[in-house]
């Protein structure tokens, strides 16, 4: 796992081509507002967590990020251990994120 900047994190999700981003915040966290893009895989459900890790491909770039920055560096640790090469975690979280987002 690699704690990436806001600014590390946006350039690195222009440039690469192989790139999932995952938010780990809840449901209602989510209907807030997220960052372009991301997909949605709450960690405080454990088994539908783990059912939607299972199903990530291993060889992609994963971009994590929650509110704050805690959640999201656990969920990069399990993937870690899962055997994903290339998590990074956003520091600081949604909370500080000044790039764009998207609202349901």
């Amino acid at each position: 796992m690699k704690d990436l900047t806001q600014e590390e994190w946006q350039k690195a999700i222009e440039n690469e081509a192989n790139v999932e981003i995952l938010d780990v915040r809840t449901q209602e966290e989510w209907e807030e507002g997220y960052i372009l893009g991301a997909t949605l895989i709450d960690i405080h459900q454990p088994q539908e967590f783990m059912d939607a890790i299972n199903q990530l491909d291993k060889s992609k770039e994963y971009y994590v990020y929650c509110r704050s920055g805690g959640r999201s560096t656990q969920a990069c640790q399990i993937l870690d251990q899962m055997g994903f090469e290339k998590t990074h975690n956003l520091q600081g979280g949604f909370s500080d994120w000044e790039g764009k987002t998207q609202q349901d």
